[in-house]
């Protein structure tokens, strides 16, 4: 059963290597997913579960210890997700060849979760599909509810991306209409609300959370959990997000 779910955003530049002097801008965003991690080992998981939005070579799934790497963003950070197990230290030594890097989102959790030192429960990454369909997306959530007798989640994705000019998206008058409902779904652990979420709309406000967050959903079914919004922005014209579930 799910026993709590942080959700947090997954923009590279979370890294601040990867951000560079503009770093400070998500000081505050790294500090509320350092206090909704602590929120997941507070809760003492038999497992934790790491999933954000990816494409199909990255869907995984991905078990504890797998690479990832910021090299595509012209910086020389290399991350894990989790700390590498002792029967994978060997695969480890002899190299990786021919096996799959974490995608970016993961790859940001994977470095979220160095920063906080997890060690509370083991790790496995699953990359979620931008076009799957919201009821594959809650089906899939189920079975991640049924994994263990005590599942936490660490659910990667971004809202809107068009709440300024000079978004990714441009700016789209729906953007901030429909990142306040996210923000009050998932402040409330509302999963009916994000189970309802418009995935059409969701594509076309380029909101890469949409899958994640319904995957979210199906997994909390029957867990009666309770939500805060740790976090709420849009500092480059895209809706981060950060919450706590338990």
């Amino acid at each position: 059963m799910l026993v709590a779910a942080a959700v947090c955003p997954c923009p590279p530049l979370l890294v601040p290597e990867v951000a560079a002097g503009a770093a400070p801008e998500l000081d505050a965003a790294r500090a509320a997913c350092s206090d909704a991690i602590g929120v997941l080992a507070a809760a003492r998981p038999d497992l934790l579960v790491v999933m954000g939005p990816a494409e199909q070579n990255g869907r995984g799934p991905h078990p504890q210890g797998t690479a990832g790497s910021f090299r595509g963003f012209g910086v020389d950070v290399d991350v894990r997700l989790g700390p590498v197990p002792p029967e994978a230290e060997a695969v480890s030594e002899a190299g990786a060849e021919g096996r799959r890097e974490l995608p970016s989102s993961l790859a940001v959790a994977g470095w979220l979760l160095d920063r906080a030192q997890w060690s509370a429960a083991p790790v496995e990454g699953l990359g979620v599909g931008e076009p799957d369909e919201a009821e594959r997306c809650i089906q899939v959530g189920r079975v991640l509810g049924a994994r263990a007798d005590r599942v936490a989640l660490l659910v990667m994705g971004d809202a809107s991306a068009c709440r300024t000019l000079k978004a990714p998206g441009y700016l789209d008058e729906r953007a901030a209409g429909f990142d306040a409902a996210v923000g009050r779904a998932l402040g409330e652990a509302d999963i009916e609300a994000l189970k309802a979420l418009d995935a059409g709309l969701a594509h076309e406000l380029k909101a890469a959370g949409r899958a994640p967050w319904q995957v979210l959903a199906g997994a909390a079914e029957g867990a009666a959990l309770r939500g805060e919004l740790l976090y709420e922005d849009a500092p480059y014209g895209v809706g981060y997000m950060v919450a706590a579930w338990s």
